[in-house]
């Protein structure tokens, strides 16, 4: 009787287990659609698969169009050699079926490239079909995955016109994972990479994790961090690197590695790494032939140089084209590619650290050869909640500028704050740069559309790690979407793409949508203002990054973050402008450099980027600068109060798994924000000595208890 009693427990735990919510599905869940009549209509529409699969890549596809079919629908559907009734849905490419080769197929897939897809409502062989075709397997992939969505979002699948290609050609996650399992800015646990037991044991997650990546179009991963370890280019290491490319390669997600300058010294045998000496070109060239070897569609080296005690050409006297022009040469016969970040800091604390890529970079353009990308941070500074979009995007025509997002919350309350960011990805997007005239936008220099480029690409930096529901928490799995979402099409709003997330991740009922959607619109506004509002920044605690330091000082002063509010008697802010300041406005093409020059025209979400405030200066609101700054934090913390308040109320709409997971995120939010509001406020207060207005509750503790206080960002 006991040995039954303890079966049938295991039997009851097990069932919990598999159908609890823990996030491991991510947006990919094809759960039985729960609207009866679109589910009546999308079964009565749905009547036989006919995909002659014959590839890996359409092999996956195949099987997710199954998977998917199954569970939503809850069918089985019989597999059809072409097309026999009405209903059919029809997948293929060119080369695997001659059943689209018709003329509106035809013509439709002139327009979608190497990776886009069609979906078509159409008539075949006298029948109505459904026709997911492209140029590519890869296309023909993607194309599933939206197909999906569709049912999976709840929406019509009659008189279907959908064209659809990604918009830039290479769209990356770079991991900052290192060989020993930790994650540099990582808030989800340690690496996916297991090292150790790679090539021989093939995590079943690394599947998934290619398969995540497909469905929203990224197609490939720098798997090594970018302050890179010489290591990953051994033979040992190659062997491993190799099994996950195979693993990847069916989703279209190819490998690329973090190259160590100094490489040919630490594991070559070589007294130097001076990019101009021949041995160390021809060291390059067999390294790079090897790499080959074993991962024939090896993308391509990520490289940090001179920039945080990374080795780089500047220690031998050479520049950024010397170095990034060899790993290129050693790339090309290859048709792989080197990605030469812009973050640079000097060797010597400069005038004002937001000027630095610029100044280094801009002198050669044109110089780079044809595979070499640029790429460089959305802001001048460095993943910050709030920066103007950094000058150098217009400023290199001649050479491919690729943007680096951060999709890992460094700044933003790692995983424990809700930040939705594609408003801030738009944000720098949609801004104009002015390079040739009005609508040089920022993403427009990204697609490689302004300036007529061949290459062209999109990276951010992965928030991924071991933890079960991949990021830390639900929410944080928003941001992996959105950037995807808008690497593939940066025209995309910030409101469509938390739509279809939400109704993928949760579910399609409008009354949890709505409001929880507001919620993750306004979530980077409102961290905003409790952290940097007005254009403060670097704000945050010292290398941990969590937390208000505006107090920090001590050691190399652009890492301190009084270098950057400048706060004293008078005022608060960053004068940047070319009268007075560190002349950075000057990076800016017109009109913006004048905006930006004047105090009056600067927008005030960078007032105090660009400008040394005083503490009285009357802000369009008629408030003082104090008054508004004390505002600002205040609503802050108000608007996360407010953000607690609309989930507590949607509990019975979602399963109490992540219900209660983001009740406690959000407490902890609260209580992240009003350190913030406090600490920053009370310190600040000690250069204006001017008080805070009496309708708001005074901070509970002095300043030196907020000093003293380090809260974990993991609780």
């Amino acid at each position: 009787m006991k040995k039954l009693f303890l079966y049938f427990f295991f039997l009851l735990f097990s069932s919990v287990q598999v159908n609890a919510e823990n996030g491991y599905r991510l947006w990919l869940r094809y759960d039985k659609v729960d609207n009866k009549a679109l589910y009546t209509q999308y079964r009565a529409s749905i009547t036989q698969l006919v995909f002659p699969a014959k590839t890996a890549t359409l092999t996956e596809a195949k099987n997710e169009i199954t998977t998917g079919i199954k569970g939503l629908l809850q069918l089985d559907l019989p597999q059809k050699e072409t097309v026999t009734a009405n209903g059919a849905l029809l997948i293929c490419t060119p080369s695997s079926s001659k059943l689209i080769n018709f003329s509106p197929v035809k013509e439709a897939l002139k327009e979608v490239g190497q990776e886009g897809y069609i979906i078509r409502s159409l008539t075949v062989n006298g029948k109505l079909a459904t026709v997911i075709a492209a140029n590519t397997d890869i296309g023909a992939l993607y194309g599933v995955f939206n197909f999906l969505k569709l049912l999976q979002t709840q929406q019509s699948i009659k008189n279907l016109a959908i064209s659809d290609f990604p918009r830039t050609k290479i769209r990356l996650l770079n991991h900052w994972d290192n060989l020993d399992g930790s994650v540099e800015r990582g808030y989800a646990g340690k690496s996916l990479w297991n090292w150790a037991a790679l090539p021989t044991t093939i995590d079943p997650r690394y599947r998934d994790y290619a398969r995540a990546n497909a469905s929203i179009g990224i197609n490939g991963a720098v798997l090594t961090n970018v302050n890179a370890n010489a290591l990953i280019l051994t033979k040992e290491y190659l062997v491993k690197v190799a099994a996950l490319a195979n693993t990847f390669r069916p989703y279209g997600v190819k490998v690329y590695l973090t190259a160590r300058f100094s490489a040919p010294i630490e594991i070559g045998g070589l007294k130097t790494a001076d990019p101009l000496d021949p041995t160390v070109r021809k060291w390059w060239k067999d390294k790079t032939d090897e790499i080959y070897q074993y991962i024939p569609d090896f993308g391509g080296f990520l490289v940090k140089a001179n920039s945080e005690g990374q080795p780089g050409p500047q220690n031998y006297g050479r520049n950024h084209v010397d170095g990034a022009n060899m790993f290129a040469e050693a790339l090309a016969s290859h048709k792989g590619i080197v990605m030469w970040r812009a973050f640079v800091y000097d060797e010597k604390v400069p005038d004002d650290r937001t000027k630095q890529a610029y100044t280094e970079f801009k002198p050669l353009d044109g110089l780079f050869k044809p595979n070499v990308i640029v790429q460089i941070k959305n802001g001048p500074l460095d993943f910050q909640p709030r920066e103007p979009f950094s000058p150098l995007f217009g400023a290199m025509p001649k050479t491919t500028e690729m943007m680096e997002f951060q999709v890992t919350k460094e700044y933003l309350g790692f995983a424990s704050n809700l930040v939705f960011l594609a408003p801030l990805y738009k944000e720098c997007l949609d801004a104009d740069t002015y390079s040739k005239g009005k609508g040089s936008t920022v993403a427009k220099i990204v697609e490689g559309k302004l300036d007529n480029h061949a290459l062209s690409g999109m990276a951010g930096v992965a928030n991924i790690g071991n933890n079960i529901n991949w990021c830390g928490n639900t929410f944080a799995q928003s941001n992996w979407y959105a950037y995807g979402k808008l690497a593939w099409n940066p025209d995309l709003t910030s409101a469509a793409i938390a739509d279809e997330w939400l109704r993928m991740t949760f579910n399609n009922d409008e009354s949890f949508i709505d409001p929880i959607k507001k919620i993750m619109l306004n979530s980077r506004e409102v961290a905003v203002n409790y952290m940097t509002p007005l254009g403060l920044h670097h704000q945050m605690s010292r290398n941990i990054h969590y937390g208000p330091g505006p107090w920090v000082t001590g050691g190399r002063a652009d890492q301190t973050s009084i270098y950057y509010n400048k706060a004293d008697s008078v005022g608060i802010g960053f004068d940047r402008t070319a009268a007075t300041g560190s002349k950075a406005v000057e990076q800016y093409f017109p009109p913006l450099r004048n905006e930006f020059e004047n105090i009056k025209t600067t927008p005030e979400i960078y007032l105090l980027w660009f400008h040394h405030v005083p503490w009285n200066y009357r802000m369009k609101s008629g408030e003082t600068l104090w008054n508004e700054l004390v505002d600002h934090y205040y609503s802050g913390v108000a608007s996360v109060k407010e953000m607690q308040h609309t989930w507590d109320q949607i509990g019975p709409k979602i399963d109490a798994e992540r219900f209660k997971e983001e009740q406690h995120a959000l407490a902890v939010q609260h209580e992240d924000a009003v350190w913030w509001k406090d600490a920053c406020l009370l310190y600040y207060q000690t250069f204006s000595h001017l008080p805070i207005p009496d309708k708001y509750e005074k901070p509970a503790h002095d300043l030196a208890y907020y000093k003293t206080l380090h809260l974990n960002p993991f609780r």
